[in-house]
C-alpha cells in the first residue's frame, strides 16, 4: 500500500464502497477500530520485525513520531508481553524528554500523548508529584529530564522511550544512564524519536546492528495535518539546508566554509565549569514581534580564573511582546547571578535599556551598538574555539545547528543568526575587550 494506513485506504474508496463497510459495523466494532492502531498506522509507524534492541526513528516535522512511540509503549502494556517480563510481574517504563514539562505536554498529556490514545476502560492515572504513570495491570511509566541525568542512575527499567533526544542537554550521560539501568526482563528495548541532527550519538546509534532505522518525512502524515502547517511552516524551509533536516530528517554534514564544525564543538563539551569569576548574559534582540518574527539571541556565558571561557545556557525565545523577552533576559541574569547584561541596541536604541530597565532598575546594563556585520563580529569568536578557549556546558541544539551553518556571508537564505549573535556579544563582552578587576565567586 505504499506506507499508507488502512485508514488511508479506507478514505480513497468510492462514498458507497466506503458507507458499506462503515454501516456494516456494529458500535463496539467502530469503538474498537477507532482504538485499532494497526487500523490507523502507517506501515513505517508499526514496530519492525526481527531482533533489535533501539528503534530510532529519525523523521521530520509533524511525521508522527510522538504517536508511533505511544502507540507501541500501549501495545506492549496492553498486550504485557512475557518476552519483556514474566507473566505477573510489575513491568518499568522509561520516558525520557528534554524537560519534564516537555514530557508532561507531550509524551503524557499532549493530543497524541499516553492519556489521550488510550481506550477509556485502560486509560492509565498520571500522579505528577511522583512523575509516574499507572496503567489497570499495575505497569508503571517513570517520566524522567534529560537536565537531570543522574536521575537515571540506579532505577532499572524494562523499556524506554527517548524523545526529541538530539534536543537533549547533557545527551551522552542522559542516554548512558538510561542504557545501564535497561537491564530488567528477557528482552529489554528502547525506543528513540528525534528529529535529527549531526551529532555523534545518532551517527553511531544508525550504524549499530542492533539499531532498527526509521526515516520520514512530513509530507508522510499530510492526511492529519492543516493545510496551514504546509504554508506557513512547511514551506518555509522547502528546498533549504535546513528543511532536509527539518521536513525529511536527514542527518546533515557540516556546512562548507562554516565558523565552527560539530566535531570541533564535540572536543570542547564539559558537564560540569569550573568557579566563574565573572558571567554575563547577552541579548540580540528581534527587529519585530509575533508568531513570524525573529527569535530573540539570550545566551549566558562566563569566564574562569585562567582566562577560558563558557556557554552556561542558551535561553532564546521566540514570538514574545518586547516585554517578555526582556523578562527573559532578567531572569536568566537572575538565576546565574551575573554581573552585566548586554544588549545590542542598532535596532532599538534607548528602547532596549527602557525595557529592561522597568523590570529591574538595578540591573548592571550596558548597551552595544554593531559597526561591523555580523559574520565579521563572530570570526574573532571562532577564532578563540580554534584555540580551545571556549567550552559547551551540556548540549546547545538550536544554538550549535545555526554556528555549524554561519559562513562568511551568513545564515543560509540570509536569517538572523540570532543565537549566534548573542553568543559572540557574551564572548566579546568576556574576552575581547578590556574588563575591570574581576571579583571571585565563593563556591
Amino acid at each position: 500500500m505504499k506506507n499508507k494506513s488502512l485508514a488511508q485506504w479506507l478514505a480513497g474508496l468510492d462514498a458507497p464502497q466506503r458507507d458499506k463497510l462503515l454501516n456494516g459495523l456494529s458500535e463496539e466494532e467502530c469503538e474498537a477500530l477507532f482504538y485499532d492502531w494497526s487500523f490507523w498506522a502507517r506501515d513505517s509507524q508499526l514496530p519492525p520485525e526481527g531482533d533489535w534492541f533501539c528503534w530510532l526513528i529519525l523523521a521530520g516535522r509533524g511525521f508522527g513520531k510522538t504517536r508511533t512511540a505511544v502507540e507501541w509503549i500501549r501495545g506492549h502494556v496492553e498486550g504485557a508481553s512475557p518476552l519483556v517480563a514474566p507473566l505477573g510481574a510489575p513491568q518499568r517504563i522509561a520516558l525520557i524528554a528534554d524537560s519534564f514539562l516537555d514530557g508532561k505536554q507531550t509524551m503524557i498529556e499532549g493530543e497524541s500523548g499516553l492519556l489521550e490514545i488510550s481506550p477509556p476502560d485502560f486509560r492509565p492515572v498520571f500522579e505528577s508529584t511522583n512523575k509516574r504513570l499507572i496503567w489497570p495491570n499495575g505497569i508503571q511509566a517513570f517520566l524522567y529530564s534529560a537536565e537531570t541525568p543522574d536521575q537515571l542512575r540506579g532505577p532499572q527499567h524494562h523499556l524506554a522511550w527517548a524523545d526529541e533526544m538530539a534536543k537533549w542537554r547533557y545527551l551522552n550521560e542522559t542516554w548512558s544512564n538510561l542504557l545501564f539501568g535497561l537491564r530488567l526482563g528477557q528482552k529489554p528495548q528502547v525506543m528513540a524519536t528525534t528529529t535529527p541532527r549531526n551529532i555523534a550519538l545518532l551517527k553511531n546509534l544508525v550504524e549499530d546492528p542492533q539499531t532498527i532505522v526509521t526515516r520520514g518525512s512530513s509530507y508522510e502524515n499530510s492526511a492529519n495535518l492543516p493545510g496551514s502547517f504546509f504554508d506557513k511552516v512547511v514551506g518555509r524551509y522547502e528546498g533549504t539546508r535546513l528543511g532536509r533536516q527539518e521536513i525529511y530528517g536527514e542527518i546533515l554534514s557540516d556546512v562548507p566554509g562554516a565558523l565552527w564544525s560539530r566535531s570541533q564543538l564535540e572536543t570542547q563539551r564539559i558537564k560540569d565549569s569550573p568557579p566563574l569569576v565573572r558571567i554575563v548574559v547577552a541579548v540580540d534582540p528581534p527587529v519585530s514581534t509575533g508568531a513570524r518574527a525573529d527569535s530573540c539571541g539570550i545566551v549566558v556565558a562566563g569566564l574562569d580564573a585562567a582566562g577560558l571561557g563558557y556557554i552556561l545556557e542558551d535561553c532564546s525565545v521566540q514570538g514574545l511582546s518586547p516585554h517578555g523577552w526582556a523578562a527573559k533576559a532578567l531572569e536568566a541574569y537572575a538565576r546565574h547571578q551575573a554581573d552585566r547584561l548586554v544588549a545590542e541596541v542598532n535596532n532599538g536604541g534607548d528602547l532596549v535599556e527602557s525595557l529592561i530597565r522597568q523590570i529591574d532598575p538595578e540591573v548592571s546594563y550596558r548597551a552595544v551598538r554593531a559597526t561591523r556585520g555580523k559574520a565579521l563580529r563572530a570570526e574573532p569568536v571562532a577564532a578563540l574555539y580554534e584555540q580551545g578557549r571556549i567550552f559547551h556546558k551540556g548540549y546547545f541544539a538550536a544554538l550549535e545547528d545555526q554556528m555549524c551553518s554561519m559562513t562568511a556571508r551568513g545564515l543560509e537564505g540570509g536569517k538572523s543568526p540570532d543565537r549566534v549573535d548573542a553568543l559572540v556579544w557574551a564572548i566579546t563582552e568576556l574576552m575581547l575587550k578590556n574588563q575591570p578587576q574581576p571579583r571571585i565567586r565563593k563556591f
